[in-house]
């Protein structure tokens, strides 16, 4: 999560969706940066409003604009996937080494997934407890531009980005049967994407 104070706006840390390339940018020219514990560098929209907005308030009567980027739901679980294949996970819960694609997703669409397939959810990240969007600006991934030209006149700054944090390169499918299931069990999933896409 990084803050900005003199702008107004806290952009935060959706896992899996750049946030690491972005700090590694912008972390000199933020007022904060929460780089951990992880619970802290990736709060999602509502501990924010319950822990970080009440601070910000009385600390200097700020109320920062949130921003924050939403990834494909496909593309963002073979994301997670990819990154749990590594060698250092292999013996691991966590690790996706000897799991097919399509097994990881159909694990991840039951409502108590094993480990490997915990990776939480983009739509309950950005959700507050009535069920609105925390964020003020919403942008998906997959259009970057869109992502780097608002934070470029945001902040009055040429953002140049650097790959971190990467998860390995490998080709992934999913079954039509697979992501049918995924796309009826996580509809919110998709439909917060999608309203990403109209955002900003």
């Amino acid at each position: 999560m990084l803050v900005f104070w003199k702008e107004n706006l806290v952009l935060l840390a959706v896992p899996k969706t750049g946030s690491t390339a972005l700090e590694g940018a912008l972390a000199p020219r933020a007022s904060l940066v929460l780089r951990d514990p992880p619970h802290l560098k990736h709060a999602p929209c509502y501990r924010y409003k319950q822990f970080l907005k009440p601070f910000f308030k009385q600390a200097g009567g700020q109320d920062p604009e949130l921003m924050a980027v939403v990834r494909n739901p496909i593309d963002w679980l073979g994301s997670w996937y990819r990154y749990r294949t590594r060698p250092d996970l292999i013996g691991h819960e966590n690790s996706t080494a000897h799991i097919s694609f399509d097994d990881f997703v159909l694990e991840y669409c039951k409502g108590d997934p094993a480990p490997f397939a915990n990776v939480g959810s983009q739509n309950k990240f950005l959700r507050i407890n009535d069920g609105e969007i925390g964020a003020d600006h919403l942008f998906q991934y997959e259009q970057w531009d869109k992502v780097i030209a608002y934070l470029e006149e945001r902040l009055d700054m040429t953002i140049k980005l650097k790959q971190k944090n990467v998860s390995p390169v490998m080709a992934l499918t999913l079954s039509p049967d697979t992501e049918a299931k995924l796309r009826d069990k996580r509809a919110e999933e998709f439909a917060v994407w999608e309203l990403a896409r109209r955002s900003d």
